[in-house]
């Protein structure tokens, strides 16, 4: 009597588990959003926000329509499930658990198509190959794995999603972002049409983006663990759900380190999802070795991926969803052929090559993965094609470049109350062949290229005496101008920062490993008003000060004061002018 109650103690709460896990899948959605509203610009969040609603909300509507029928209905010769309304004609005995859970791990696989095709895709179009994905290319596929499909009664392993959902919409990204071409500006070109250079579109917010990596992974251990039918096999997957995406985010960063000079950011926060893909298939069936592995190959893949894809293939993935999902989905797959070992709490079938169970699991995961590819592949090629005829993939130029959030939605900013510039690509300047940068130092270099590297402005005016100096310059400098200027016997200044766009570039850095043109610098604006000391002092400490030969040292204005007055005593000009210099 006592195990009687005991398993049915056991089976309510890990039917309330599996429930609370589904609300975890579905809150990543939220994490989705973030990370591509973050890692993309700030004239396109508002789009990116609408998108990532519509994503679940279409997905309903599709899933139960048809969806979840294909998914887990009656089976049709391994392929599809048998289509049917019990939700609608059999609704006292439907499986409402199972339901919920299937359509949260459904709405995933269409959101990754999103950052991917970001910032330049038509919003109906998305809507429309959203839809598809949710009614047919993800229930059929899923079938084939989890509804008793072919692959299923050969034993292929995909516990959470790997391949299911996490390759399929890589997949869909890959060939997406393909179809409409790069953002205006990623990649220049020479005059003879040849990509010479891929450029940088740093995401405007990180800490979104950073917020939304947490939610996902916090989300992962319910998209991992809602399934587990024991406490012993919950606590294992938490534990392999937790070591992968963190072993991969530290690879990643002394990886980039050592290549780029510095720890990336988004590529750290990139590679903790990785690792969560590449641990979503054998989570339940890998040890803590076998995480560590997993976890540190996806650390290096998330690197390759972006590479492999702005260099090699020269495909625009903004938020680099195709090295996440699509080549982490995959390796993940492969590696439950590798690192499957009964040690690991509720397995007691899977055995990988690396724990003696032969090249048997292995060979069914490399077909898994390259049927399940190639029906994606072709699915969603034909999706593509289909809606491209009927409404076109990508907005005009004009679109992009104003923004999706007002050409599509009608919302002059996602930010209201902020000023919102874009600084990315078409502020650059580039050096040519008529471009002289100067020499480095000032007692060396000739007058004419001191005058060019400091240029001074002299404005005509009428003699009072009374001068101001406005000087605009690196704001790197401004201790070395505000030292020259005390020594000179100026007591007052007005700065300012500012920006300034010219031929002047930054440091070189590199974000994502495609070098980062800073084409707004921080300037520092510094007014000086003169009368005892003489305006050519002021103008030649000023340029010692500022020179380095290059462009970009700064400028020097001098205007003619017509009349000073100081608030405090009512003295004018000249005498106004006696305690602040």
């Amino acid at each position: 009597m006592n195990e009687e109650i005991m398993e049915l103690v056991s089976g309510s709460v890990f039917g309330v588990w599996f429930l609370i896990g589904a609300a975890l899948v579905f809150w990543m959605q939220a994490g989705f959003a973030m990370v591509e509203a973050g890692f993309t610009r700030a004239k396109n969040a508002g789009n990116i926000i609408m998108k990532n609603l519509m994503d679940f909300c279409i997905g309903t509507v599709m899933f139960i329509l048809i969806g979840f029928s294909l998914l887990l209905g009656e089976d049709l010769l391994g392929f599809i499930g048998k289509p049917g309304f019990d939700i609608f004609t059999a609704y006292a005995e439907f499986d409402f658990s199972s339901f919920v859970f299937n359509l949260v791990f459904c709405a995933t696989t269409a959101t990754i198509v999103s950052g991917a095709m970001a910032e330049r895709t038509k919003f109906l179009s998305y809507c429309m190959y959203s839809a598809v994905i949710s009614a047919l290319i993800y229930p059929i596929e899923a079938h084939w794995i989890w509804g008793g499909g072919w692959l299923s009664q050969m034993g292929f392993h995909d516990f959470a999603g790997s391949c299911a959902i996490h390759m399929v919409g890589g997949i869909s990204a890959l060939i997406g972002a393909k179809f409409l071409g790069p953002r205006i500006g990623k990649f220049t070109r020479d005059k003879a049409g040849n990509i010479v250079k891929v450029n940088a579109f740093p995401g405007h917010n990180l800490p979104i983006g950073a917020l939304g990596v947490f939610i996902l992974w916090l989300g992962w251990y319910g998209f991992n663990g809602a399934a587990a039918t024991s406490l012993e096999q919950l606590g294992s997957i938490f534990l392999t759900t937790t070591v992968a995406p963190a072993v991969a985010t530290v690879v990643c960063m002394i990886f980039t380190w050592v290549k780029y000079g510095k720890p990336d950011v988004s590529m750290s926060l990139n590679a903790s999802l990785a690792g969560l893909v590449a641990i979503t298939a054998p989570c339940d069936v890998t040890d803590c070795a076998g995480a560590v592995a997993i976890g540190a190959v996806a650390g290096l893949l998330v690197v390759f991926g972006v590479w492999l894809l702005d260099e090699k293939l020269r495909i625009d993935d903004p938020v680099g969803a195709v090295a996440v999902h699509m080549m982490n989905g995959i390796w993940g797959t492969f590696a439950t052929g590798l690192f499957a070992t009964t040690a690991a709490p509720g397995n007691d079938s899977c055995t990988g090559l690396f724990y003696g169970g032969g090249f048997g699991l292995l060979g069914i995961q490399c077909l898994g993965i390259l049927s399940v590819a190639a029906w994606t592949a072709v699915t969603i090629t034909l999706t593509y094609v289909v809606i491209r005829a009927v409404n076109g993939l990508r907005v005009s130029e004009e679109e992009e470049i104003l923004g999706l959030d007002v050409t599509e939605h009608g919302l002059p900013s996602a930010y209201s109350g902020f000023s919102i510039m874009d600084v990315t690509g078409s502020m650059t300047m580039d050096v040519n062949e008529n471009t002289d940068l100067g020499a480095e130092d000032y007692e060396t270099a000739s007058q004419v290229k001191r005058d060019a590297a400091v240029k001074v402005v002299t404005m005509p005016h009428e003699a009072t005496g009374m001068y101001k100096v406005v000087i605009i310059a690196k704001l790197t400098t401004y201790d070395r101008l505000k030292k020259a200027m005390n020594e000179l016997g100026v007591t007052g200044m007005t700065v300012t920062q500012v920006m300034g766009c010219g031929i002047q570039k930054g440091a070189g850095e590199k974000y994502r490993g495609a070098e980062l043109d800073v084409t707004l610098l921080p300037k520092v604006k510094v007014e000086i008003v003169v009368s005892k000391i003489p305006v050519a002092h002021v103008i030649e400490a000023a340029k010692k000060a500022l020179y380095t030969g290059h462009i970009g040292d700064g400028k020097i204005f001098v205007y003619d004061v017509a009349k000073v007055v100081k608030i405090r005593t009512g003295e004018e000009d000249l005498a106004a002018l006696q305690d602040v210099e």
